[in-house]
């Protein structure tokens, strides 16, 4: 009997999109994250009567056929990219990215990592960090006796000084464009990694090529909407308990056949 082999694959789905849902929304409060979503497709079918048989001397076709389908089966969990709504913090090196976009960082081992975690910070040497201490690229140093800082849409980087009217110039944020940023790897802490399906990253000034600009004092918040979350999870949990009621009725019908005499 296919029907307790199929309603398996049905719960295996379901029970995969609810882990999904529930990293959604225990990620409502991470900064720049994007919202995934389970993807599913029907698994192979058992060809009984494939459609276009001849079904008769004179030439007669049968016009559907009998297809069985074998359940179900996970093709991605994709990123749903989405801009989250910027949230004022005023801090010196909060920058919030207006549009499309990641800021390149190096990581321990010399790889490129890329983040819309904009909640920057200032290492022991000066340096321009994230919060995990990896370093934005390119490079930029912070001289002690700064006082303000100031960075521009472009990404332009001034440090002010007590004794001097003129900003100076300490560098530039770049930003990194890929083709497809649902090709990115995922690796934590708000950090993705270049693929083979994402494509090269294409570097450019914050506001060119398609990228978008940055926003001194602002943060971006998730893009995950709770209302829509709590609704998928309800439709998962009906279609689990659907599936459920399918493996049990299996059960019966398997047990009625034994118990013929």
């Amino acid at each position: 009997m296919r029907s307790l082999q199929i309603a398996a694959t049905g719960m295996s789905a379901q029970q995969m999109r609810v882990e999904v849902i529930s990293n959604n929304l225990a990620n409502m409060s991470t900064t720049g994250y994007n919202a995934r979503r389970a993807e599913f497709a029907d698994l192979f079918y058992q060809q009984q009567t494939r459609p276009g048989t001849i079904a008769a001397s004179d030439g007669t076709m049968v016009p559907a056929g009998v297809q069985l389908g074998l359940g179900v089966r996970p093709t991605a969990v994709s990123v749903q990219p989405a801009q989250g709504s910027l949230a004022s913090t005023g801090g010196d090196l909060d920058l919030a990215i207006d549009g499309l976009g990641y800021i390149e960082v190096t990581m321990p081992s010399g790889v490129s990592g890329y983040t819309r975690d904009g909640g920057l910070k200032r290492s022991a040497e000066g340096q321009i960090v994230t919060s995990d201490g990896f370093p934005v690229v390119p490079e930029i140093t912070i001289p002690e006796d700064a006082k303000t800082l100031a960075i521009n849409a472009s990404g332009e980087v001034y440090a002010y000084f007590i004794d001097q009217v003129q900003p100076q110039l300490l560098g530039q944020i770049t930003l990194a464009g890929f083709t497809n940023e649902k090709g990115l790897e995922a690796i934590g802490s708000n950090l993705f990694l270049e693929t083979e399906a994402s494509g090269p990253p294409q570097v450019s000034v914050p506001g060119e090529d398609g990228l978008g600009t940055l926003r001194q004092g602002y943060l971006e918040e998730s893009s995950v909407d709770p209302v829509r979350e709590i609704t998928e999870l309800i439709k998962a949990q009906r279609g689990y308990e659907m599936n459920a009621k399918v493996i049990t009725a299996s059960d019966e019908m398997l047990s009625a056949t034994v118990q013929v005499r």
